[in-house]
């Protein structure tokens, strides 16, 4: 028997969900539950073919536990190196490398040192930074925000410099971003499963918490949502995120990806919304039914990104997006072309439309 398991913390309505629909399908040889640890020890399996990690960003001890697990053939979604290594400012400049278009964006040191640290260990740093350059490389209104943050904490927006330096004086030690802002004309926030399953939904991040998915505007174009669709799953792919969302300000027309670093996205039924809630059970469920019959013991069973496997054969990042590129045409090509269908909620749904065999006369 192939156990799934799903790690998580305070969530109440997704976990649940997750493994009763899995149960419910009764896959040979397939069962689900919530992950239950006891002990850690070296390169011992964890007694799960899959695990679904929602919560390792906040518990060390998990993460290291994930590791351990992977590297004796656990299939965990995300993969925890490449969570551990990843943030939102290495986001924005892969991003950058592969055509999609992302706010002006700049990394600031730490207002505080850290600890263990004094004047000696940031000689190579210029005091002052450049802040001329600086601020009018992004402009204002600009948006603050840590690196490697989540959930809208720490996030500050700065309507000039004298806003921006008594803001920054209050970021203790946190890394921060600063980023031009994008005034948009509608926003979208994308659930990316398994790097090919997208659900697309209209958003309004201005609202309270509760009512952001309760946007009031009309369904967006369908050649707008297929671009959105077509850049959710190039940066995942690269990126190698199994579970992620996607967020993306639409200015005159033009999706920019706003923030693409979320592998633990809030999917709780009073957030979500009962139909996008029901859409991420469903495939979260669906997906790790497929890797778990595919894993194997003692095997790497993690997903890798575009990026890390170019790095590791050698190539340079576009001649592998190159690669990429050619290997859909000719996927599409012989299986037919992808056919985008507008659901009314904002979502494509893909049909295959068979090429016509030619006829002899």
């Amino acid at each position: 028997m192939k156990k799934i398991g799903i790690l998580f913390g305070q969530e109440n309505s997704f976990p649940q969900a997750f493994v009763d629909r899995i149960n419910q399908k009764a896959e040979k040889n397939i069962s689900a539950e919530f992950v239950h640890i006891d002990k850690v020890m070296q390169a011992e399996p964890s007694g799960y073919a899959v695990i679904v990690d929602r919560i390792s960003q906040d518990v060390p001890f998990y993460r290291a536990m994930l590791k351990n697990a992977a590297i004796c053939g656990t299939a965990v979604i995300n993969n925890p190196f490449w969570w551990s290594a990843d943030e939102k400012f290495f986001n924005n400049a892969l991003a950058v490398k592969i055509g999609v278009p992302v706010p002006k964006t700049v990394i600031l040191p730490s207002k505080d040192h850290p600890d263990d640290t004094t004047d000696k260990s940031f000689r190579n740093l210029a005091y002052p930074l450049d802040w001329e350059g600086i601020f009018r490389y992004v402009g204002f209104p600009a948006y603050m925000k840590p690196f490697d943050g989540g959930g809208w904490k720490e996030v500050y927006k700065l309507h000039d410099m004298d806003d921006f330096f008594d803001k920054y004086s209050k970021t203790k030690q946190y890394v921060m971003m600063l980023q031009e802002e994008i005034i948009f004309d509608d926003y979208f926030r994308c659930y990316c499963i398994g790097g090919k399953y997208v659900r697309i939904m209209q958003y309004e991040p201005r609202n309270p918490h509760h009512l952001r998915y309760e946007h009031g505007k009309a369904p967006a174009e369908k050649k707008l949502l297929e671009t959105v669709k077509n850049y959710v799953i190039k940066l995942n792919k690269y990126l190698g995120y199994d579970f992620n969302t996607v967020e993306f300000a639409i200015r005159n027309g033009i999706p920019y990806a706003i923030d693409f670093c979320n592998p633990a996205p809030d999917a709780e039924v009073t957030s979500v919304g009962q139909e996008n809630f029901d859409w991420v059970v469903e495939t979260a469920a669906d997906y790790a039914i497929e890797r778990a019959k595919k894993q194997k013991d003692d095997m790497d069973n993690l997903t890798w990104g575009e990026y890390v496997k170019t790095g590791a054969a050698g190539e340079h990042l576009l001649s592998s997006e190159k690669k990429v590129e050619k290997k859909a045409e000719k996927k599409e090509a012989s299986a037919g072309k992808i056919d985008h269908e507008v659901l009314a909620e904002g979502t494509i749904k893909e049909k295959i439309v068979k090429p016509k065999k030619s006829v002899k006369k």
